[in-house]
């Protein structure tokens, strides 16, 4: 497998850094395919000793990963292929995120965007964080779709802030500003946006110029939580709402409402709102 084997990342090399760069117009859901070739790469540089640190960032200015695929409602088989691959206890998308919170590399995400659901999901499992000031925002929006979240997020936040706050931002699901997320501990730092590009080229760089058995010790030392009770909880509670009549209206009423076009994205929450059950 090669870089340009990919056809929604964009994937740059240079001293043991890998950039990779989201690109699945028009903003960036997290589909079958996107998830596929995330999995795909993080599986082929695992074992690579030249590749140190991964950085994720978006094509779009506006989205990072928007969040799962609404439209998947109606394609209850999609995600069969991921789910067989899953280890034991998993759904897809807990296994996705722990796929990359178990990466060997350092992964950094590199927030410029919005980023809810599914996507702020995929960013509290990266090692680290850094987002631009009035340009980023996270959200876990799955509360006024009629569902809480269920690829990690209650787990991954429960480890990152206090329950107070973790409920806060499931329960409320509003946008959370950078300055805020780094307040709550979501994130590691808000920088101003002019400054995002080259800090996190400097940390990257920094990072995967270490001697050799640095990062993976590191790693070690600061090992991740054994979160899998929690996520046969999250699972539990996420499947069993989504069964419920109320879920598939309010999604497919955001979808005609919006949802997943540019427009409706900016302002997803209120666009949600509005609807009733």
């Amino acid at each position: 497998m090669t870089d340009t084997d990919f056809s929604r990342l964009r994937i740059t090399r240079t001293d043991g850094v890998a950039t990779i760069t989201i690109n699945n117009p028009p903003v960036n859901v997290l589909d079958v395919a996107l998830m596929g070739e995330i999995r795909r790469f993080l599986l082929s540089v695992r074992n690579d000793p030249d590749t140190r640190v991964l950085v994720f960032q978006s094509a779009d200015p506006e989205f990072f990963i928007a969040h799962v695929d609404m439209t998947l409602i109606d394609e209850p088989h999609a995600f069969d292929e991921i789910a067989r691959e899953a280890p034991e206890g998993l759904n897809p998308f807990q296994a996705f995120g722990e796929l990359l919170r178990e990466q060997p590399q350092v992964t950094i995400v590199k927030l410029a965007g919005l980023a809810r659901g599914g996507g702020a999901e995929f960013v509290a499992a990266a090692d680290m964080v850094f987002a631009a000031e009035g340009l980023a925002g996270l959200a876990q929006c799955e509360a006024l779709m009629g569902i809480t979240p269920g690829g990690g997020a209650t787990q991954y936040l429960s480890s990152r802030m206090t329950r107070g706050r973790a409920l806060e931002v499931i329960l409320a699901a509003d946008l959370v500003d950078a300055m805020t997320a780094e307040r709550y501990g979501w994130i590691n730092r808000a920088l101003p946006a002019s400054e995002l590009d080259g800090f996190v080229e400097r940390l990257a760089r920094n990072i995967a110029a270490l001697p050799t058995g640095v990062i993976a010790a590191a790693k070690r030392a600061v090992p991740t939580e054994n979160l899998r009770d929690g996520f046969q909880r999250e699972h539990e509670a996420w499947a069993g709402l989504f069964e419920l009549p109320a879920a598939e209206k309010l999604i497919r009423g955001g979808l005609k409402a919006g949802a997943q076009t540019k427009e409706g994205e900016r302002n997803l929450e209120g666009l949600l709102r509005t609807l009733k059950v």
